[in-house]
């Protein structure tokens, strides 16, 4: 079989409610586009009839239709690094379940990609998620860009649209966390962003707690960049400069005043202080020391139970 011209991916945890609406749009869009495609699923050990859903799917459009199953619960990303690693065009497309990101904006990204450019990203244009959530979103995006030098408008965007050499070199990362947007950024020659519409959510909730979102992003810093842990060397020769002065500063009034009991509380709240910012720093080696344990042991990023495709 000649391998089609686009692969979308979309990986699926628990969708069991908005899966039919998600086939009865994505494949008329991607039929309009007048290309070959292929619909790579990725089932993220679903708890739900998501599975049996997407097996139905399969049945009813073998020839264009793929689902790799994960043996457990491995995460989104881990499910996009497998639909990369078995999906066959020379672009691909990754795209929410949820419908949150219209499948009738990817001939955008295509249009973009004809244009030249080997990685496009999407920057959602009137959002419909919480303000905490665009509040902490613009906070990351500023922090992020400091530290790494990654340029991404709207990293939480999952509509993207990626050529196959950008592909490939992200799947020869063998990195344990892994953002796959920075990847590309990093591995793209000509990379670009183009504003999508955005939609409510067609059914069930967000996979994303606020936690998920703050280790997500701590993996995207400590992931790309050591800047942290030079920023806090940096915060402890300042602190210890200080501290230092601070001390002598004590025992000049010690010689020159006497024994005083007032600043009994001021001491304190130094030393709570400063050991605020001691917990912080071995908060933050344990962070970048947790990351080489996890990749040292080589586990499998994840297991593939079954995989349904169309015999060639």
């Amino acid at each position: 079989m000649n391998p089609p011209r686009l692969s979308v991916i979309v990986p699926v945890y628990n969708e069991e409610a908005g899966l039919a609406a998600l086939f009865a749009r994505l494949y008329p869009a991607l039929d309009a586009l007048g290309v070959s495609y292929e619909v790579v699923f990725v089932d993220d050990g679903s708890g739900d009839r998501s599975a049996a859903l997407l097996r139905r799917q399969f049945q009813a459009r073998p020839e264009c239709t793929r689902v790799v199953f994960f043996k457990g619960n491995f995460g989104q990303h881990m499910a996009i690094m497998a639909g990369f690693e078995h999906c066959r065009g020379q672009r691909i497309v990754t795209l929410d379940a949820d419908l949150q990101n219209p499948p009738e904006e990817i001939g955008k990204l295509l249009e973009a990609m004809d244009r030249g450019h080997d990685y496009v990203g999407t920057i959602r244009q009137g959002r419909r998620d919480n303000w905490w959530r665009r509040w902490a979103s613009r906070a990351m995006n500023r922090l992020r860009e400091r530290i790494t030098h990654i340029r991404m408008t709207d990293q939480g965007c999952m509509l993207r649209a990626y050529d196959r050499d950008v592909v490939e070199a992200i799947t020869q990362s063998r990195e344990v966390n892994t953002f796959i947007p920075a990847l590309a950024y990093l591995y793209a020659r000509n990379p670009t962003e183009v504003p999508v519409r955005h939609e409510e959510r067609a059914a069930g909730e967000s996979k994303y707690s606020l936690y998920k979102l703050i280790r997500l992003n701590f993996d995207l810093v400590t992931g790309f960049s050591v800047a942290p842990l030079q920023m806090f060397s940096f915060v402890g020769i300042v602190v210890s400069l200080l501290s230092t002065l601070f001390v002598i500063y004590l025992v000049y009034r010690r010689l020159a005043v006497g024994p005083e009991a007032e600043g009994v509380f001021t001491l304190f709240a130094i030393i709570f202080l400063l050991i605020g910012i001691m917990l912080f720093g071995i908060g933050l080696l344990g962070e970048y020391v947790g990351r080489i344990y996890q990749q040292v042991r080589q586990r499998p990023r994840y297991v593939v139970q079954a995989v349904l495709e169309q015999a060639s």
